[in-house]
């Protein structure tokens, strides 16, 4: 195969948890999905399957949640379903599908071994659909271009069948609160990757003096600084002193002080424990921090990875870029701009410029992150050529790593 990228988006539920992703799968070559055979489309998601599966681990792209896959016909009617493991994949139909009543009895078989169904992009309800509703557990429905008095109709129609409703391509805030309305529960779409910056939104006091703490740290402030700050913050002090102690098994005495916690952790990861923070929240009202927590790590270290592939001996290079990733979504975490940001932290100007503007290297790197995350392969392609140093194949691999690291990482910060 050409190449392959796997893409993830996060699905959640009513409170704003992840619960599960789709899974993108795209071949390097496939940018013009006309030109793709059946036979080629099946040849490609079965090496996918088996990249993303088998060699790369299921554990490592998914962590606990489920993985929704496109699920075309001649998958389900092939061999090949049997190496998906039932609890962590959701098989998603789509009503264009033709489908035989060969096609219903294998998914019917398949239900019975414990895969679960969903449906996908449904507008409207016609026969074809209703052929399925049986079937599926979840229906997808395409919230984007539709009209709320045809969407309203909608949901009161599929409220007769014992279906999970997901609002599918939920773009922006007023989106999601009309399918809250609506009784939807689950949610997916670019903006929980990204929410909108709302400018009447005011930053949570103690993310910003988490700030102040990054930028103590970033800017190599004396201990005493740093420690005067954690002592500001009860339950910020606790949780360092928890974190260093259960990290320090073997250590002659135990850690008590706060001082003696900022000297054994040091300032590189000290310095990203601070920035994983600032997207954590013990405001219930606060409901889009765990899907920015997991889509910020991710993107802090894909961004490390780029940079070793680029210049392996390079640590600097590698950490600026790691902050560069997870600093780009600040903005909308605090709701305040990218230049107060920038000009709080003081940060040096590839940093600075790859934040405000996606220009240097950086940026590219973090440009490409971005449509990676959309799951764009017209644009993700033309990047990595530009970039010149990163295969298709290479990039799919480290992204495989940085999801991994993603999931460990949140739950230990969470």
């Amino acid at each position: 195969m050409e190449g392959f990228f796997l893409g993830r988006q996060p699905i959640l539920d009513r409170s704003q948890n992840i619960v599960a992703y789709e899974l993108l799968f795209r071949q390097g070559e496939a940018t013009n999905a006309a030109n793709i055979t059946n036979t080629d489309a099946l040849s490609a998601l079965s090496n996918v399957i088996i990249n993303a599966y088998c060699q790369l681990g299921i554990q490592n792209v998914l962590g606990k949640q489920r993985g929704f896959i496109n699920a075309t016909a001649e998958l389900i009617m092939s061999d090949i379903i049997s190496l998906l493991p039932p609890k962590h994949v959701v098989l998603e139909l789509k009503e264009t599908e033709i489908i035989t009543p060969e096609l219903l009895r294998h998914c019917n078989e398949l239900k019975q071994k414990g895969y679960q169904f969903a449906l996908d992009s449904v507008v409207e309800i016609n026969s074809q659909v209703e052929l399925l509703l049986s079937l599926v557990s979840v229906v997808k429905v395409a919230v984007l271009d539709m009209e709320k008095d045809k969407l309203a109709r909608l949901v009161a129609q599929l409220n007769r069948w014992p279906v999970l409703l997901l609002a599918l391509k939920v773009e922006s805030r007023e989106q999601e609160a009309y399918c809250m309305q609506l009784g939807f529960q689950m949610f997916q779409g670019f903006y929980f990757a990204k929410p909108e910056v709302l400018k009447v939104k005011r930053a949570d006091p103690g993310k910003l003096s988490l700030l102040k703490l990054l930028t103590l740290v970033m800017g190599d402030g004396e201990v005493e600084e740093i420690e005067k700050e954690f002592k500001h913050q009860p339950g910020l002090s606790y949780n360092l002193m928890r974190m260093v102690n259960s990290v320090a098994n073997g250590y002659p005495q135990k850690i008590n002080s706060i001082k003696q916690a900022v000297i054994m952790l040091g300032r590189k990861q000290l310095q990203r424990w601070i920035q994983l923070l600032l997207y954590t929240t013990d405001k219930a009202g606060d409901n889009m921090s765990g899907a920015l927590l997991q889509t910020a790590a991710a993107r802090g270290k894909l961004m490390e990875l780029i940079a070793a592939a680029e210049r392996p001996h390079d640590k600097n290079h590698q950490e600026r870029a790691f902050m560069v990733g997870i600093l780009s979504l600040l903005d909308v975490l605090l709701g305040i701009e990218m230049q107060q940001i920038v000009d709080k932290l003081e940060i040096p100007d590839d940093m600075n410029q790859a934040l405000l503007t996606r220009g240097g290297r950086l940026g590219q790197a973090l440009n490409l992150v971005e449509e990676n995350e959309k799951g764009d392969m017209s644009k993700i392609q033309p990047i990595v050529d530009e970039l010149g140093f990163l295969s298709l194949n290479e990039f799919s691999d480290i992204e495989i790593q940085a999801i991994g690291w993603a999931n460990r990482i949140g739950e230990t910060v969470a």
